[in-house]
Parts: structure tokens; sequence; C-alpha cells
């Protein structure tokens, strides 16, 4: 009774509560018209700003409070059904419906939960999902306030967004995202609309055009490409010493601009530009000589081959030299080497003619020449030096200068294409093998016995002969499935019944067991399923090719000594190796429009049994043009194969039913399907080769990990190879000298590969 009574009082005061709840509530709903659905879900009516509203929910349920809140707001306010709990709003004094809705949403989200506007209904969901239930999307400066969750789009005028993504992401609560659109260079970011107001704020801080000098500087003597790589070093080694200007965040970078002959220059400040322009002045000075010979310049190739660029440059010069010229050179007096490579050598003018002078600095190897003519051409001459991979080129400073642009422009990276094919086989047999056979004795006379039956050859399914079974049975033992007879005449019979089910009578005559009647069923299902995916990376227009298989001796002739004991040539076989396996044979050519033209030769083979010298092959050559990533069928083969084999004694296997008993019935499908495909992918620059050769090499890695063995405590071997957790950033950048304690470190084959900047995780324990 105490119990129901207390229950009683309780039901009362909720009972009061509500009443006084809709007393509070009426004139509110009666004071103006239903929201729309596109009503500001943060504050939803203009109205209920100025109606005070005093809250006092105290560990009440989530859905009872979010109806009550509903009504207030004169919105339906679903609750979804894993949002489960009570929660606590009030506020001591009365505050307006707007303040009062935003204190409802802030206790909300204290229990992992939040509101979204989605189809015109406000929804309570679990924090976590409210980024993909949400309908308001907002673009430019966020409006709305309060820890309601939408989207919204800052659109950039100056920044990368990807820059700004790695900024901004720690900042996003942890169940909400942040994406960079390049194309349109925005950000797409989903958080609370309080803390998408105070991100707003910093993307407009950092959204900012670069500030700094921007000038061109035209070069009257030095070459833009020759001193470029001088002035930034000589920049960026003196960055802290610029009077007034940090060693940090004041970048100067120099460019070429190979057309004009100058050089852009961007600095953050004038005292910055100031400094690089004086450098690229004292560089740009007339060299000393000039005579009719010109001068001799050194250029290291980064990428091409030397001597192979030369023969180029020497068929240029070629086809616009006018063919004249006069004596040899003056002889040199000697050479000064520039840090960029380039040697010039000056002249002494009271040298005798036909005399050559030499370059310091130049290497000690002897150099190729590349179609030298016996007198200089007024266009200049080019020699290769294959032990350093430069050129030397005599000619004046204006035709050095043409040259060194065309130098510059074929002197790229080349791309590389890597090229992943796919060898897909599906086999798939079915047989089936019916047949009966019988013999017996019709009588006998004197010492012979009268007797017939049927006897078939053993099908290829496996069914017995019977004459062979009966002449083995004869002498069998017991539980024994095949056996071997010898007659009086020497003959070896061997008997062995076949696969499937064998239904036999054996009965005994004159003492001897004899197979009388056998009957043979057998069906067989087979598949197989082959995958093969060679691939190999090959530079732009060069050829690559790749066996995975093995290389077998084929005997292609013989040689028997017929001549007796007395030759002195002893017998001989010829054999020819020859790969088996599968060869990929590539040759690629990308286009400037993202496009892959390749000769391929893709070829599978195998060989047939164990002693004969037959090989299966399978092999396409082909020329096709591919997008870069993506895939082309290059070919293959469907092949459906049916063989009906029947054996049966003439007339009387055509006995309706009873013909079966004197016939044996094979049938054979065999179905084949054989596709290939191909597909390549641009390597541009060393990002893309890090980025797929890391893809590949944590691929296999992973391979190796899975495959580890089972701890053992009675084995003391416990584990198996696995390749070093190596990473692209491991590289040591060229510029910094290596640190000469990290150059000793041994570096075990089951060891990752110490990184110097960024040490590894822990290896995960067991």
């Amino acid at each position: 009774m105490e119990r129901i009574a207390t229950t009683f009082r309780r039901l009362n005061a909720a009972t009061i509560a509500i009443a006084l709840l809709a007393n509070s509530i009426a004139p509110i709903a009666q004071a103006a018209p239903r929201n729309s659905a596109s009503d500001d879900a943060a504050v939803p009516t203009s109205r209920a700003r100025g109606t005070p509203v005093t809250l006092n929910f105290v560990n009440a349920d989530i859905e009872a409070v979010s109806r009550a809140i509903g009504a207030m707001l004169n919105r339906d306010i679903l609750v979804d059904p894993r949002v489960k709990g009570n929660i606590t709003v009030y506020n001591d004094k009365p505050q307006p419906l707007g303040e009062a809705y935003r204190n409802y949403l802030s206790a909300l989200r204290g229990l992992g939960f939040t509101v979204v506007e989605s189809g015109g209904f406000l929804k309570v969901v679990p924090e976590a999902d409210a980024k993909l239930q949400t309908s308001t999307v907002s673009v430019g400066a966020p409006s709305q306030r309060g820890d309601v969750v939408l989207t919204q789009i800052f659109k950039l005028n100056y920044e990368n967004p990807n820059n700004l993504v790695a900024v901004l992401r720690p900042l996003i609560t942890a169940n909400n995202t942040i994406n960079a659109s390049p194309g349109n260079n925005s950000l797409v970011i989903t958080d609370y609309a309080d803390n998408l107001q105070r991100l707003g704020k910093i993307i407009t801080a950092l959204d900012q055009p670069a500030g700094g000098e921007l000038q061109v500087v035209p070069l009257k003597n030095a070459v833009a490409s020759d001193v470029v790589q001088t002035v930034q070093k000589l920049i960026d080694g003196s960055a802290t010493t610029v009077p007034g200007v940090p060693g940090q965040g004041g970048a100067t970078s120099v460019i070429v601009e190979g057309r004009t002959n100058s050089l852009i220059v961007r600095a953050s400040n004038q005292s910055r530009m100031a400094y690089a322009l004086s450098i690229i002045d004292k560089l740009d000075q007339p060299t000393v000589g000039g005579g009719p010979a010109g001068n001799i310049w050194v250029v290291y190739l980064k990428n091409s081959d030397a001597v192979k660029m030369a023969e180029l440059l020497r068929a240029a010069i070629s086809a616009g030299s006018t063919g004249n010229g006069g004596g040899g050179p003056a002889g040199g007096t000697g050479g000064s080497a520039t840090p960029e490579g380039r040697t010039t050598i000056t002249q002494n003018p009271n040298a005798p003619s036909g005399t050559s002078g030499t370059a310091g600095g130049a290497s000690a190897q002897s150099t190729t020449p590349v179609a030298a003519s016996a007198r200089p051409s007024t266009g200049g001459q080019v020699q290769a030096d294959p032990a350093t991979n430069s050129l030397i080129i005599t000619a004046s400073e204006p035709v050095y200068r043409q040259m060194r642009q065309v130098i510059d422009q074929l002197d790229v990276r080349r791309a590389q294409v890597y090229v992943e094919a796919l060898m897909i086989q599906v086999d798939a047999q079915k047989a089936a093998d019916i047949g009966f056979q019988w013999q017996g004795l019709l009588g006998a006379g004197g010492n012979s016995y009268v007797g017939g039956g049927t006897n078939f050859a053993q099908t290829p399914n496996g069914g017995g002969n019977i004459i062979d079974l009966a002449v083995a049975a004869g002498t069998a033992s017991k539980g024994s499935t095949t056996t071997t007879t010898t007659t009086s005449s020497g003959t070896t019979i061997s008997g062995q019944v076949g696969t499937g089910l064998n239904i036999g009578w054996v009965p005994k005559i004159n003492g001897i067991y004899t197979l009388a009647a056998l009957a043979h069923f057998l069906e067989t299902n087979a598949g197989g399923n082959v995958l093969s995916t060679p691939n190999l990376i090959a530079m732009d227009n060069e050829e690559a090719k790749i066996v995975v298989g093995q290389n077998i001796p084929l005997i292609t002739g013989s040689f028997t000594n017929t001549g007796g004991a007395s030759s002195s040539v002893n017998p001989f076989q010829t054999v020819e190796r020859q790969d088996v396996g599968i060869t990929l044979r590539i040759k690629s050519q990308v286009g400037e429009n993202g496009t892959v033209r390749m000769t391929i030769y893709e070829e599978n083979s195998s060989v047939s049994g164990t002693s004969s010298q037959v090989t299966n092959k399978t092999s396409v050559e082909t020329y096709v043009t591919v997008d870069d990533g993506s895939m082309i069928a290059l070919g293959g083969l469907i092949k459906d194969e049916f063989n009906d084999s029947t054996t049966g004694v003439p007339l009387l296997q055509s006995i309706p039913l009873l013909g079966n008993l004197f016939k044996s019935s094979d049938r054979t499908r065999h179905k084949s399907n054989l596709m290939l495909f191909l597909r390549p992918i641009v390597i541009r620059n060393q990002a893309d080769a890090d980025k797929l050769t890391m893809n590949r090499y944590d691929s296999i890695r992973a391979q190796q990990q899975s495959l580890q063995p089972d701890h053992s405590l009675l084995m003391r071997v416990n584990d198996a190879p696995v390749a070093p957790a190596a990473r692209p950033d491991t590289r040591i950048d060229p510029a910094v000298p290596a640190d000469p304690q990290t150059q000793s470190i041994p570096m075990p084959s089951v060891s990752p590969i110490p990184d110097l900047r960024n040490p590894p995780p822990p290896a995960p324990t067991k």
C-alpha cells in the first residue's frame, strides 16, 4: 500500500508540472503562426526571442523534454530511437525562447547528442551521425550560432585549400569533418555552428594575398638557367643574416623565364628584394674573351644522356650553319670554373693561330666528339663527356644561349609508366561415364569351353576392362583391387578396378574366380581459377620486359653411335633452352593529354606433360591507346568443348532400355574462359613514385607479417623474415650533411630502416 501511495503522489506531481508547463506554453503558441521548415534552427522564431520562458527540467526523459521544447517552438522535434537517457535543462530567471533553445542544445551536446534539420523536421540524433543527416548547408560567412550541426562552404580567394586542411583539422570536433575542394578552391566543413564561427575568423585571417615584392630582372650577359641555382643558394644561405629580417617566414624565391632570359624574383619585403638584386647584378657580368671561336662551356645534364643530346645539338647546328669558317682559335691562357659547372677560357690575343686552349676543371676522362668537322663551324661545336654526363660546348655567347634554351627544354625528367597486367583463366570440366560389360560360359566340349560376352577398352574417365579384370580376379588376393598375373607364355596382365561406382559378379568356375559381369558408373566435376598479375615499370618511350617462369631444355636432335665399339664419336643430344612461364614486354609513349600509347606483347606458356616436348602457349601482341589509370581489355578466348563417345555391340545396343547392357557411354564437356587486361599508371614525379612504391611495399610486407609462425615453447625458431618498415621520408636530403654517427649504424635485414627525422613507431607486441 505504501508503494502504491508513493507512485500516486509522483503521478500527481508530474500532472501538475505538465499542467503548469501547458499554461506557460499556451499564450506563446497563440501569439504567432507556425514556422516554416526554412526557419533558423538555432533561433527558430523571431517572435519567440521577445517572449521569456523559464525551463525547469531536472533529470527528465530526453524525449519528453524534446516534445515540450518542440511545442514552445511550434516545430516538430523527432527523437532518434538510439537517443536514450535523462537530461537536465533549467534557468533561474526567464529568458528569451532562443536562449532557452540554445540552452537545450548545449545540454544535449553534453550527453553526446545534437539536433539537425532534415526534411523540414528537427531531429535529435547521436553526435557521430549528425554530419550525415544534416541538410543545412550555407555558403560564405557562418550566420547561425549555438550547438547545432551544419555544413558550411568557405570559398578561398588566395590560399590553397589543402594547406588549410592541415591547419584547421585539429580544431574540428572529433566526430565532424573538413574536406578540401581544389577544383573551385573551397573548404567544406561540417561542425557545430559556434565552432564554424571561430573557424571562419581563422580562415579569413589566413586567406590573404601573399605580400611582398615581385620583380622581373632581365639578364644582359649571363644565362638565366645558369645563375638561378647560385642565386637561390646564396639567398637561402644568408636568410638569417639579412638586416631586420627574421630567418623564418621571409622566403625569397627565384625562377627562370627562359624566353626572355630573365629571372623572376619574389621577396617578402624590400630589404630581401634589394639583397637578391645585388647578387644578380654581381653575377650578370660579361665574360672575358669573346674571340672568333667564342667561349667553352660545360653543361652538366640531369636527366638526359650526354651522347644522345650532343648528337641532337650537332644536327641542329649543322642544319643552321652557313658552312663558312676560318682558321683555328687562339691558344688559351687559362680557365676558371663557376659553381654551376661552366668553364670559361680566356684568350691570349698574341698566341699563334691554330693552337687550342684547355679548360681548367674539365674531366680527366676522354670526351666523345660528335660529328667533329675539320674546321670549326660558325654555329659552334658540341662534344659529350660520358664519364660526367656533360656537354662541352664551344660557341659564342649568343649561340650558347640559344643552345642552352634547347638543352633546358630537352633535359627534363621523363615520365615513367607502371603497367599492371591481369591474366584471368577460368576452367570448368564435367564428365560422365556409364557402361556394362559381361561374359559367360555357354557350354563345354571336351577340354574346351564355349563362352561369350562384351569387352570394352578402358574409358578415359577410368572404367576398367573386363578381360584384364577377369584374369586378375583369378589370382587376386582377398581385398585387393589391383593384381598382376603372368601367363604361361610370359605375358603380364594387370587389372585395376576403375574409379567411381563398380558393381561386379565374380562366380567360381572349376575352382577359379571369374568376373562374369561389371557395371561402371562415374561422374566427374573439375574446375580451375588462375589469376596472374605481372607488373613492371618502364621509362617513357623505352622497352621493358619481365619473365616469370622456368628456362627448360628441349631436345632438338640426337646422334646414336651405330659404328660399333671402334667408333670414336660418342652418342649425344642437342638441346635448346626455352623460357616457359609468363612474359610481359611493353613500350609506352606518354601523351600530353594523359593518354598512353603502348606496344604490348604478353605470353603465358607451360609444358604439356613431363616427358613430351609440347608446350602450351597463349600470347597477344597489339598496339593500344589508353588513358592514364584506366583499364583496357586486350583480348581473350572463350572455349566450349563437348565430346560424346559410345562403344557397344551392333544392333543390341539399339534396343530400347535393354540396349544399355551392351554398350559403354562417355561424355565430357570442357569450358574455358581466358581474358587479358592491362592498366597503365603514369608516374611524373618522385611523389607519385613514392606513393606507388610504398603501396606495393606495405602490401607485400603485410603478407609477410600474416605468415609469421605461431609462437612455440618447444621450438627456438619463432619468427620469419619481414621487410623493413621503410617510408619515403627516410631519404636524407643531399643538401644536408649526414650525421657521421648515423653512418656506422648497422642495419639488420629484419630491423626497420632508421629514420633520422621521424622515429618509427614501436613494433606491436604479441
